[in-house]
């Protein structure tokens, strides 16, 4: 994967170097100080990945994920934890805080690499068939694939798709995060930010800012916050929030 690196720190910009090289399937093809001049090479270039810090003087990295455009992917690298929501507020792979662990690191990359693979495998013609009160038909790949509602973890907004998470297996589809979230039953499935919509029977545990599936952690955007706590402490399950029991 061909990446850049985007930091207005040149210490973090090497460290994340140190990283990439670490790391074969990556290919580093600049790195850059400020995010018009990383803006400027990306006109011209294609790039699979852009490692991009947040707090940049001029325009951060907020800003400039914005203005990404294709399926160009954005890691975001920060030192502030608070950014974590607004990472997937913006559709972004991934984010890792500072200072970044090598299999933190790559775990992230080859959560992009595989999100790239998907990407470069839809037909066009994928789309959400129908939903009832218990399952869903998908069409990817040529095939029409049923899924059973309850087995859903969780929806994953990923540009102009949507992943649908299966247990260990990811189906991808064409549709908006708006538009299968309506179709969805409300009782069972909760927009928990803009990137993600999740199977409430599924959560294992969650925080002020985090929701845990399995082995996948999910952040809670600040919007989303009050409406999805009322709604698990409205369920008669049992959660756990802040390492004590949750019960309703």
């Amino acid at each position: 994967m061909k990446c850049i690196i985007v930091d207005d720190e040149p210490l973090g910009r090497k460290a994340i170097e140190l990283l990439v090289r670490e790391t074969p399937v990556l290919k580093l093809v600049g790195s850059f100080g400020d995010a018009e001049t990383a803006g400027r090479f990306l006109t011209d270039n294609q790039v699979d990945l852009v490692f991009l810090d947040i707090r940049m003087p001029g325009v951060d990295g907020i800003e400039f994920a914005r203005s990404i455009k294709g399926e160009t992917l954005v890691i975001f690298t920060t030192a502030f934890p608070q950014y974590a929501v607004d990472s997937y507020e913006l559709d972004a792979i991934d984010y890792l805080l500072k200072p970044v662990e090598l299999e933190r690191f790559r775990k992230a990359v080859t959560k992009a690499a595989d999100y790239l693979l998907l990407l470069a495998g839809k037909p066009q013609e994928n789309s959400v068939e129908s939903v009832t009160s218990e399952q869903i038909f998908v069409k990817a790949d040529r095939r029409f694939f049923r899924i059973m509602l309850r087995d859903i973890m969780f929806i994953e907004g990923l540009k102009d798709y949507v992943v649908i998470h299966v247990a260990e297996k990811k189906i991808i589809t064409k549709t908006t995060m708006k538009a299968l979230g309506e179709q969805l039953p409300a009782e069972m499935f909760l927009r928990v930010n803009k990137s993600y919509i999740v199977n409430i029977n599924s959560i294992d545990s969650f925080d002020s800012n985090d929701i845990f599936i399995g082995r996948h952690e999910l952040a809670i955007g600040a919007s989303y916050r009050d409406k999805f706590v009322e709604r698990i402490l409205r369920k008669n399950t049992t959660l756990v929030l802040n390492d004590n029991p949750v019960k309703n």
